[in-house]
C-alpha cells in the first residue's frame, strides 16, 4: 500500500501541474500536451505503468482488509470511534469512487470514448487542442460536478493514505503525530484546489 501510494500521490501532483498550465494559455497546455505524445513508447509504458500501480494498490487493499477480518472474526459489541477520522474509515468507499472516476476521466478525456469529436479538435498550430478540449468538457455542469465531487473524495482518501504511508516508513510517531497530519491534510487540500480550479474556471466564464 505505501510502495504504490507513493507512486500514485507523485502521479496524482505530476498530473495536476500539467493540467494547471491551462491558465498559461492554448499554446502552452497544446505544447505540453504535444510534448508528450511526441514519445508514444515512453507515454504508453507509464501509461501501463501507472494501471499496474493502481491494480496493485487495490489488490493490496483488499488483502489488508481480508487480513484484518481474519485477525477479528467477531465484530466489537459496541464500536465507539475514539481516534479514526472520518476520512479513515470511509477509504474503501471513497477509493472505489476515485476508481469509478478514473475509468470515466480515460474514456473522457484520453480515450475519447464518450466523446470522439474531441479528437477532430486542433489548434492553430496543427496540434491537438487540448485547452479547448478541456474547456468543452467541463463546460457540462453535470461532468463538472462529478469531477469537484471525485476530486473531494481523492482528497479525503489522501487526507488519511498519505499519513498512513508515512507512518509505514516510520515517519509517524508521537512526537511527529501533529506534523505528520498537517503535511497530508495540506497536501490533500492543495491536490483538491489545484484540481478543481479548473472546471471551476471554465464554469464561471474565465477562459471566456
Amino acid at each position: 500500500m505505501a510502495v504504490t501510494g507513493v507512486v500514485l500521490v507523485g502521479f496524482v501532483v505530476g498530473h495536476m501541474l500539467g493540467n494547471l498550465q491551462i491558465f498559461a494559455g492554448q499554446d502552452q497546455l497544446n505544447a505540453y500536451a504535444a510534448a508528450l505524445h511526441g514519445m508514444p513508447l515512453l507515454l504508453w509504458v507509464a501509461r501501463i505503468g501507472l494501471l499496474v500501480v493502481v491494480g496493485l494498490h487495490i489488490w493490496a487493499a483488499v488483502v489488508l482488509t481480508l487480513d484484518n477480518r481474519r485477525a477479528r472474526p467477531v465484530s466489537y459489541r459496541k464500536s465507539d470511534t475514539l481516534q479514526a477520522t472520518y476520512a479513515s474509515r470511509t477509504m474503501r468507499y471513497s477509493g472505489f469512487i476515485v476508481l469509478a472516476f478514473i475509468i470515466y476521466h480515460l474514456l473522457h478525456f484520453t480515450a475519447q470514448v464518450t466523446h470522439p469529436e474531441y479528437s477532430e479538435l486542433v489548434d492553430g498550430a496543427g496540434r491537438h487542442d487540448v485547452y479547448n478540449m478541456v474547456i468543452i468538457g467541463f463546460s457540462n455542469p453535470l461532468i463538472s460536478g462529478f469531477y469537484i465531487l471525485s476530486m473531494f473524495l481523492l482528497a479525503m482518501h489522501l487526507a488519511h493514505g498519505v499519513g498512513s504511508m508515512l507512518q509505514t516508513v516510520g515517519l509517524r510517531s508521537s512526537g511527529t503525530r501533529s506534523m505528520v497530519g498537517s503535511i497530508s491534510v495540506g497536501l490533500a487540500a492543495v491536490i483538491f484546489v489545484g484540481n478543481i480550479s479548473i472546471p471551476l474556471a471554465v464554469l464561471f466564464g474565465y477562459f471566456n
